[in-house]
């Protein structure tokens, strides 16, 4: 018996989840948000996950690359030093 595409996305996630490639997010956001992501990964060509990924890394790297010392490693989350 074929499987339905409920049961293949369930794989999907757990397959990824158990390779160690992925980690599952959920969240609800508002629809305004939404639809951006939507329309931005459409404009990209690229997957709503890929778009996320790609945001969240980007914001990182231009917050991080106004770190300093301590406040780089408090921001990783390492206990602070004095």
């Amino acid at each position: 018996m074929a499987m339905t595409n409920a049961e293949k996305q369930a794989n999907y996630r757990q397959r990824k989840i158990k390779e160690g490639d992925g980690e599952r997010l959920q969240a609800v956001i508002s629809l305004h948000a939404k639809l951006a992501i939507e329309r931005l990964a459409r404009h990209y060509g690229i997957t709503q996950a890929a778009l996320i990924e790609r945001l969240a890394m980007d914001e990182q790297k231009r917050v991080t690359d106004t770190l300093e010392g301590d406040a780089y490693r408090v921001y990783l989350g390492e206990p602070f030093t004095a």
